[in-house]
This record gives structure tokens, sequence and C-alpha cells, in this order.
């Protein structure tokens, strides 16, 4: 189907400056951005508690978003990593507030999002550290938070998507604490950018996400000597896939990154991991956000959420079909 209409006049969205100040450069994409989701996305629902904690992580500390939906009881975990190419955006943000108000209580979870370090002052691996050291803090204050650390799913976005995929390889190989769901939403899951949606003039020019641009990310996050196929830089390259947590992945349809979501999900269906891709027609890289002004992206934000209250109710079955998007693979 064509581009929502909705979405042709913020097109195309602009390319990364030619010089970048990083601290003074996200200061004020921080701002343009919270100018921008005032108008485009709903504000997310009230929580029970919302509150910001600051945790140790190895050379630093890292803060978290902690959304409660009810004021007792024990939940379900959710964590959501946010994207910006590794190198923008915020765990804290409004628009990361959003997502962790939506799931809290559209999951019926508690929701942490993670503010892990940004490249290129904290390259690869330390976010990935970051964001598993997040989920260790979470499982050793259980009790506290009054999560239930038999259910636990990972989410993210974009860059975000990338590293909640390597953090589950990564705790796969560490026998760490076992997953429920993965959650991909227009996921970087090939840094070497062998896919055809990645060499697509259209897809890397035309949209929300360029080609020029993600060139310059990568190398920015792995190092200008680092290994794009190294697994958890690249989850869809590792050798092997099984033992996964099941995956639900979702792509959008005018975006580079559209090929990685296919094709983890079939990988993982190879690897008996139940998995399912579901692509979204019409929309762009960011455009789930759009949810004032986007019946579509509402959609996607229904679709999210009610994979993730049956992963947290532990009635998940694989393969769904999706009214939203053009739900594929089997298991």
């Amino acid at each position: 189907m064509p581009i929502d209409p909705a979405l042709v006049p913020f097109l195309p969205f602009p390319s990364l400056p030619e010089n970048i100040d990083f601290p003074a450069w996200r200061a004020q994409e921080e701002a343009n951005g919270e100018a921008l989701v005032s108008q485009i996305a709903e504000p997310g629902p009230d929580v029970a508690e919302h509150r910001v904690e600051t945790i140790p992580v190895e050379g630093g500390t890292i803060e978290l978003g902690i959304f409660r939906p009810v004021s007792a009881g024990v939940l379900p975990l959710h964590m959501y990593v946010h994207g910006g190419g590794w190198v923008a955006g915020s765990g804290l943000s409004l628009s990361t507030a959003i997502i962790g108000r939506e799931r809290a209580v559209g999951a019926q979870c508690v929701v942490i999002t993670v503010n892990y370090r940004k490249a290129p002052e904290h390259q690869f691996p330390v976010p990935l550290q970051d964001c598993q050291a997040a989920l260790e803090w979470a499982i050793q204050h259980a009790e506290q938070l009054g999560i239930d650390t038999n259910t636990i799913t990972l989410g993210g976005g974009s860059a975000g998507a990338n590293l909640a995929a390597a953090l589950t390889l990564k705790l796969r190989d560490e026998h760490g604490p076992a997953i429920a769901l993965q959650l991909l939403e227009v996921p970087a899951l090939d840094l070497t950018l062998s896919l055809p949606s990645h060499s697509d003039p259209e897809l890397g020019t035309k949209y929300a996400l360029h080609r020029q641009d993600v060139d310059r990310l990568i190398p920015l996050y792995l190092g200008e000597d680092g290994d794009p196929t190294h697994p958890y830089a690249s989850p869809l390259l590792a050798d092997s896939l099984a033992g996964l947590p099941p995956a639900y992945i979702m792509s959008a349809e005018f975006d580079l990154l559209r090929d990685d979501g296919q094709a983890y999900a079939d990988k993982l269906n190879e690897a008996a991991v139940p998995a399912q891709f579901s692509l979204q027609r019409g929309h762009i890289h960011p455009s789930p956000a759009f949810t004032k002004i986007l019946p579509a992206a509402r959609a996607w934000r229904e679709e999210a959420l009610d994979v993730l209250s049956a992963a947290h109710g532990g009635n998940l079955r694989l393969p769904l079909r999706s009214e939203a998007g053009t739900a594929t693979s089997t298991w």
C-alpha cells in the first residue's frame, strides 16, 4: 500500500548534521523531540507510580524510568530499550515515558526504561552491558519493585531493538534469567547492511532513516575497527539462535531496516524458536509514535500491547494474525 498520507508532510526527515558536538546536539534533539512528540503523540495513561532510579554500572551510573500501573501486587516485568542510533535518545524522554505508561497500563506490568550510556563516548559493548545491568538490578530488587521474576519480557525500538535482541543472546550464552518474549520494533539486526532493503535507494533517501546516516552511526557505535559481524552487534548473524525467547517483530513498510525483521523471524523459526514477523503497511521508521494523528499508529500500539498482554498472561501462542499489519512466519 502507499505511504500513509498523514506522514507525507514530514518527509523526508532531515539527515544528521555534518559535524556533531554530541552533548550539545543531544540536548537540542531532546528539546526538538519533546516539541514534536507533544504534537503527534497521545500522552499516555496515568500510572500509580513513575519515578527515576539511578543504579551503579561498571564505570559509572545509569538512570532507569520505572512505571507501575497499580499501587500494590506482584506484576510481570517489561524492560524497554529506546532507539536513537546508539548515540541519541533517552530512557527518560517524553516519547519513552509515553511507551512506559502505555505498556504499564495496557499490558499490566511494571515497566523499566533504560537510559543506557551512548556512543561514541561509550561504544560497544557498553550500552549492551548497561541494559544487562539494568535487568539484573531489577531482578535483585524484585520484592521492592513488586515484580514477578518468572515473567519478564524485553522490548526495544530500532537501535534499542538491536540491544534487546543482543541481550537475549547474551543471557542465553551466560545462562541468565529466562525471557518470556522479545518484542522488537523496527529492529536493526544486521550491521553489515547486507539485506536488500539496506541497498534500496528509495528507502535510503526518501523517508526517515537515511543510508548515509546509518553508515555513520554504525562505526560510532562499534568503533572504527569494530566488528559488525559480532553476534551481539548483529544478532541476525549469530551462528545459532536456538534457545532464544519467542519473538514478535514489527517492521515498517517504508524503512531501510524493513528486511531485518523478516530475516530474523525466519532464522528464529529455522532454529525452532517461535517467532512472528508483522509488516506494518504504510509506515515509516518512527511512525509508531504518531498516535495522535495516525490511526495506523494506534493500531500498531494495540497490536504490541495485545502481544505483551498475552505473554504476561502466559497464553501467547505464535503465530497470531494481525489486522494492523501483515503477520507472517509460523513455527
